[in-house]
């Protein structure tokens, strides 16, 4: 009397359409690795590292501009440097950068640098060589337009406040793609926090 037990695996016919539905699961989770690949890239970035700044030997520009005209002030003076190291036959030894002498409500100076291994002469208006800055800093990324800097800017406070760290009053913008030819929400910019 036992025996009519066993056909209750007849069930086991129900697995297939289990089996044949994962089929139509796998492209996506063929798709599915793809944006997680792209993601480990945004963790990677450093955010809050310690640094040490090396000094680079710079051709600069001292310039001030308003914050809703940041940018284009910004890309002025590091095309104007560019253009003088372009008639000089200089090449660039670096990324572009901008130091943040001084900021307010309304606007800021600042001084673009761009690294070269030699004395540059006959500088242009408002230029001159000099040193990048040097010391410990904090090293931020910031990826996508310079319009969208405020949030970095933000998560850079809320963090120096975490930590109880206290920034210089100065703070360096290295611009890793080149702002001149880089589509603007395609930037990567590394930001440097000097600490006191």
């Amino acid at each position: 009397s036992a025996s009519p037990v066993p056909p209750a695996p007849t069930p086991s016919p129900a697995p297939p359409p289990a089996e044949t539905k994962s089929p139509a699961d796998t492209p996506s989770a063929a798709q599915s690795p793809t944006p997680p690949a792209s993601a480990p890239v945004q963790t990677a970035d450093p955010f809050g590292e310690e640094f040490t700044l090396e000094p680079k030997k710079v051709v600069m520009m001292k310039g001030n501009a308003n914050w809703d005209s940041a940018f284009d002030a910004l890309i002025d003076s590091l095309k104007a440097l560019t253009a003088e190291l372009d008639k000089q036959n200089i090449k660039p030894t670096g990324n572009s950068m901008i130091v943040y002498t001084s900021t307010d409500d309304t606007g800021f100076t600042f001084v673009a640098e761009i690294p070269v291994d030699q004395e540059v002469k006959n500088l242009g208006k408002n230029m001159s060589m000099g040193n990048s800055p040097d010391g410990k800093a904090l090293k931020f990324v910031h990826r996508g337009s310079y319009d969208n800097m405020d949030n970095t800017y933000e998560a850079i406070t809320n963090h120096l406040d975490d930590k109880k760290l206290e920034a210089k009053d100065t703070f360096i913008e290295e611009y890793t793609t080149d702002p001149l030819k880089t589509a603007e929400d395609k930037l990567v910019i590394n930001v440097y926090v000097p600490l006191k």
